[in-house]
């Protein structure tokens, strides 16, 4: 009984240390205020959408210790799909990053920081897809998330769909924080 209980206490203490560790962990855009609305400057260009399709920027910190990398994903958990739509994938971002610039989901990579990775989102290419919802449709959310990881690199294929990503993020995840946008 000492040592199931003993177990007990390993496990929640575990827990709770995992938790504090994440404590502060945060997400913020100079772009995009949380619960606020997207821009035109946001919004997909294409679809019946007529927008910039620019990424905002985003900035986060207080990363828990341990973290080797991050990765940041936009998803709408609205879209008229069985699955949601996934906007924007990126992996690999060196744990010495805490921001990414406004523009650097542009399909080129190239303001992204070096060894990050854009991944391949439902508008069939690697890079940021904006906002597009089907036109009379209800306000969508737009859920921004950073994911403080446990590994350097996540060895994804050159062709990863972004479920693939996210399978594999949670699979190496030590905390993640996020903030929504209609």
């Amino acid at each position: 009984m000492n040592m199931v209980r003993a177990l007990v206490f390993v496990l929640i203490f575990t827990f709770s240390m995992g938790c504090r560790a994440a404590d502060g962990f945060s997400l913020s855009s100079p772009t995009v205020r949380a619960e606020g609305q997207l821009t035109n400057d946001q919004v997909f260009n294409g679809f019946g959408c007529e927008g910039k399709n620019i990424s905002p920027a985003l900035a986060w910190k207080n990363a828990p210790q341990g973290t080797k990398s991050f990765a940041v994903t936009v998803y709408d958990p609205d879209a008229p799909t069985s699955s949601g739509w996934w906007h924007w994938v990126v992996v690999n971002i060196p744990a010495s990053v805490n921001k990414l610039g406004e523009g650097a989901g542009d399909r080129s990579g190239k303001g992204l920081p070096e060894k990050a990775t854009q991944i391949r989102t439902d508008f069939g290419y690697a890079g940021f897809g904006g906002p597009c919802p089907p036109k009379g449709d209800k306000p969508h959310r737009y859920v921004f998330t950073v994911f403080a990881l446990k590994t350097e690199k996540l060895d994804l294929p050159p062709d990863a769909t972004a479920a693939l990503a996210g399978f594999m993020i949670n699979g190496e995840l030590i905390a993640k924080t996020s903030f929504t946008a209609y």
